[in-house]
């Protein structure tokens, strides 16, 4: 008798905690620092919550491995037509500069303090920290997607990204606004372009254990398919739109 009323305990506190757990959840989601991402059609949800603050007897950090520190850019207050912006309509930045570089087990790493880096937002390794009031990310060399050209660089820039590993920065053919028929498209109708051409390319895929880099096969130029949910696309004021994808999401050349 004594068995099977622990048993009901036991049942009753894991569904309580169970509860607890949804509730807090639920509670978190609608809190400012929780947000949740899904990338493209894969579903894969991402939670960013604030930056681990560090005592402020610490004025430095060093990575450990191949690992970067980046001052994270500060937010943009105001959208391109003057609006002010309230603090839960601004994205969170995924750039920065460099100020700490750690170091591969047998190689060294392509980025030196100084740079500025464009990382995926996506990427899962990225810690945030806070240090005396400024927003800093450590993260994994192989997480940054390239070089900007300099530390102001802005969306009009990205065609000037030095991309890194075997990253490509492709220019992205123009959506289709009408068919061949010429029947005008509505903007849900019109297909993501998957076609577009190679306007800059890294060095190539690192192997981490050897040092070993394989260079990228395509060159700036080529026309090229790639996957339709792959990369980061990235568009300009001026309406273009760039793509930073691994050579392995290619397709095939056109």
């Amino acid at each position: 008798e004594r068995e099977r009323e622990r048993e009901r305990e036991r049942k009753i506190n894991m569904t309580a905690k169970g509860l607890q757990s949804t509730s807090t959840a639920r509670r978190l989601a609608g809190t400012p620092g929780f947000t949740q991402a899904r990338h493209h059609s894969r579903q894969r949800v991402v939670s960013t919550r604030a930056a681990a603050e560090i005592s402020n007897k610490f004025s430095k950090v060093t990575p450990n491995g191949p690992r970067i520190v980046v001052k994270v850019a500060e937010l943009q207050a105001k959208t391109l037509g003057g609006i002010l912006l309230p603090d839960s309509s601004q994205k969170k930045p995924t750039s920065g500069d460099v100020i700490a570089v750690g170091k591969g087990k047998n190689y060294s790493l392509t980025l030196k303090e100084g740079d500025t880096v464009l990382y995926s937002k996506f990427g899962l390794g990225v810690v945030d920290i806070e240090m005396k009031g400024q927003e800093y990310a450590i993260l994994f060399e192989r997480d940054c997607m390239g070089i900007m050209p300099s530390s102001d660089a802005t969306v009009d820039d990205i065609k000037d990204l030095s991309p890194l590993g075997d990253r490509l920065v492709i220019k992205v053919d123009s959506v289709e606004d009408e068919t061949a028929g010429g029947v005008l498209l509505t903007e849900g109708a019109t297909e993501k372009p998957t076609t577009g051409e190679v306007v800059a390319v890294g060095p190539g895929r690192l192997d981490e254990i050897t040092g070993e880099v394989t260079k990228n096969k395509l060159k700036v130029g080529e026309r090229v398919n790639f996957f339709k949910w792959a990369g980061d696309a990235i568009d300009t004021t001026s309406g273009e739109t760039y793509n930073i994808i691994s050579e392995t999401d290619v397709l095939c050349k056109l």
